[in-house]
């Protein structure tokens, strides 16, 4: 029988995190190794330092460290792996999403792709833009990064993340 967590990534979640951020699911070599944005070719944790959003450049498996800066991590699908058109659109979680933002109320989320976005929306990619988000009553606000997947590099832009690290510093 196989197991169906083989591919979990533990969520990284607590009580009133300043930020969460959310993708679609863990990438292969993500899934592989048990930390978030993993592939030597992912841009999150250069992003992350070169935005302003942490003191240092972490690296993945300093993952868990960061709840110490009140930074956690999710993704929309917690079973699936691989890139985004590789994973079975019924893993993808939308309620139970919404139901951990409900338990732990982060001050902000960020997904980390248009994808994982539009998945949350029920829009299509091209209908979401970058940046923050019109609130929504009774929901933390929410930002939308451009992927820093090395799959994505075609639409790279740091300043969205500039955006975040302004708005969670306010």
């Amino acid at each position: 029988m196989p197991d169906n967590n083989a591919h979990r990534l533990p969520d990284q979640l607590r009580a009133n995190l300043r930020l969460v951020f959310v993708g679609t699911a863990a990438s292969t070599r993500s899934a592989a190794v048990g930390h978030y944005y993993a592939h030597p070719g992912n841009r999150f944790w250069r992003a992350l330092h070169e935005a302003g959003i942490t003191p240092r450049r972490y690296r993945p498996d300093e993952f868990t460290a960061l709840l110490e800066l009140g930074i956690g991590f999710t993704d929309l699908s917690k079973t699936g792996a691989g890139m985004d058109h590789e994973i079975a659109r019924g893993s993808f979680d939308v309620i139970g999403f919404r139901t951990k933002i409900a338990t732990y109320r982060p001050k902000t989320i960020a997904f980390t792709s248009k994808m994982a976005a539009s998945l949350f929306y029920h829009r299509p990619t091209s209908a979401i833009a970058l940046g923050r988000q019109t609130p929504m009553s009774g929901f933390p606000d929410v930002f939308v990064l451009p992927s820093p997947s090395g799959a994505a590099s075609g639409h790279w832009d740091l300043q969205p993340w500039r955006e975040l690290a302004e708005w969670i510093a306010s």
